[in-house]
């Protein structure tokens, strides 16, 4: 059974700045949201565009979109929608330019749709105030210009746009164009989230769940990650099997989580994808099964999520629901760790020191627990310690070595404790102290690292840094044989020891 541990785990920042797509499953409440928006801002059209217009009106009432609408109806309606932009009808330049960004009977040209987008923009047209606003904020067809974006999606948004509403509420959340003001974040996604638009009634979902913008109220959060999970959204449904899991703002139920993550997941989301690999690999709510945990962690890994990419290559490395290959264990803990991901950095470190899949390279081992190691990861702070205390990879160098122990050991790692009882009582790196070595045997000792018991129990047999005291030292010793360190017998207790 494959073990993970929370860091492993998939942690969404949300909400998203990227554009969202239109889900499947709309509500009837989203579906005439959609429809009210167009009719509320799109002036009527004397160039013979009106029902054009309300035709894309029914199409994204029953969850279509206005590229479906355009793919459908091209042939016959270009050239009406090119005559009518030239004669300046800002639904005209606005239709036209989506063929344009589109590519959809013209050769696709972005620039050439921001041209058509501005000019219809520069009308006070809403549709066209939002596409242009979405052109700058990715570079498209335009230099990236995030204030330029905010500019434009703020006109939108005053015409009530949700869709724009939603992305100047992004804008604000991540201060992209703008100040950070996480108060006008929420502003924006409660005035499309009430109008039923999911993306925005995740966002204000997350405002709650974060506390940003509003106080923090897990039970508001997870409302409204129901209200867009219910109408298909992946995201609020991801982030709603997370509260499932861990009982926020409901009560904990696995069961209720991996259907929420199931939910997500079978419509590609990455983070779902890989929550619902943790619960098949956990047996949380699901019967515990290697196999498809597997399969879950690699279709998130294969879309570049670091943390499943990390445990797609345990699962190789442990032959956990694959057949264990050192070398495909690798393959993924170096893309994971070239993303930054800390445990794969730390494991990629250890397959170079153990030759795991790769030629044994102690200076790449190095390399690679370093990198954890600055990103404050104890584990590799102790095994970065011990390369410098053994020379390896680096020159040997016992104060370099002490520093990372004792970063470590601050951080609870009861290895790095007994290594840094170690060097106090050779005094390596460091003046000789039995006391403080003692004090270090303890700190680990209490922990269960054998090792430092037998140590400790050494020290209260012969008094080396603390009273002597035989029935302490045979506690300690007890409980360093129960764990099979050394090969002793509670009735023999210790054996002379040199500390250093």
């Amino acid at each position: 059974m494959c073990q993970l541990k929370d860091e492993d785990r998939a942690m969404y920042d949300p909400p998203a700045f990227a554009r969202q797509n239109l889900q499947p499953g709309l509500l009837a409440a989203e579906k005439a949201a959609i429809a009210n928006e167009r009719l509320s801002f799109a002036p009527a059209s004397e160039d013979g565009l009106e029902s054009d217009l309300a035709e894309m009106d029914r199409l994204w009432a029953s969850g279509g979109s206005s590229q479906e609408f355009i793919e459908a109806v091209w042939q016959q309606r270009i050239d009406a929608w090119r005559k009518a932009a030239d004669q300046g009808s800002p639904a005209g330049q606005w239709l036209f330019g989506r063929c344009c960004e589109l590519g959809t009977g013209v050769a696709q040209n972005h620039a050439e749709a921001v041209t058509w987008y501005r000019k219809a923009a520069e009308q006070g047209y809403g549709h066209a105030q939002g596409s242009l606003g979405v052109c700058y904020l990715h570079g498209k067809g335009v230099a990236k210009d995030c204030e330029s974006a905010v500019a434009w999606l703020s006109k939108a948004a005053e015409k009530g746009s949700i869709f724009s509403q939603k992305l100047l509420g992004d804008c604000y959340y991540r201060g992209k164009g703008v100040l950070q003001d996480y108060t006008a974040a929420a502003r924006l996604y409660r005035q499309a989230a009430e109008r039923g638009w999911a993306p925005a009634q995740h966002g204000l979902g997350c405002c709650y769940g974060f506390g940003r913008g509003v106080d923090r109220d897990h039970v508001e959060a997870v409302a409204w990650y129901r209200k867009a999970a219910e109408q298909g959204y992946a995201l609020a449904q991801s982030e709603l099997g997370k509260c499932y899991e861990y009982g926020s703002g409901v009560d904990q139920d696995y069961v209720e989580a991996v259907k929420w993550y199931r939910k997500a997941a079978e419509q590609g989301n990455a983070s779902a994808q890989n929550n619902l690999g943790v619960c098949y690999c956990k047996g949380s709510g699901v019967q515990q099964d290697d196999a498809q945990a597997a399969r879950w962690f690699r279709h998130a890994a294969e879309q570049g999520l670091a943390c499943a990419q990390r445990n797609l290559g345990s699962c190789y490395y442990g032959g956990e629901g694959v057949v264990q290959d050192f070398a495909e264990a690798v393959k993924w803990y170096r893309k994971a760790a070239e993303q930054g991901n800390v445990a794969a950095q730390r494991t990629l470190g250890e397959c170079f020191y153990y030759g795991r899949g790769v030629d044994q390279d102690y200076a790449e081992a190095v390399r690679w627990y370093r990198m954890a190691a600055e990103q404050g990861d104890p584990f590799a702070e102790c095994k970065l310690g011990r390369c410098y205390a053994m020379g390896r990879g680096v020159s040997a160098d016992h104060a370099e070595a002490l520093k990372w122990y004792l970063r470590a050991a601050a951080q609870g790692n009861a290895t790095a404790q007994f290594n840094v009882g170690l060097c106090y009582a050779a005094g390596q790196g460091v003046p000789k102290s039995l006391a403080v070595a003692a004090k270090w045997y303890r700190k680990a000792a209490e922990q269960g690292v054998a090792k430092a018991q037998y140590r400790l129990g050494v020290c209260f047999e012969y008094g080396t840094g603390v009273p002597q005291d035989v029935g302490d030292a045979f506690s300690w010793y007890a409980r360093a044989a129960a764990q099979g360190y050394p090969d002793l017998s509670p009735f023999g207790l210790g054996r002379s020891s040199s500390l250093s």
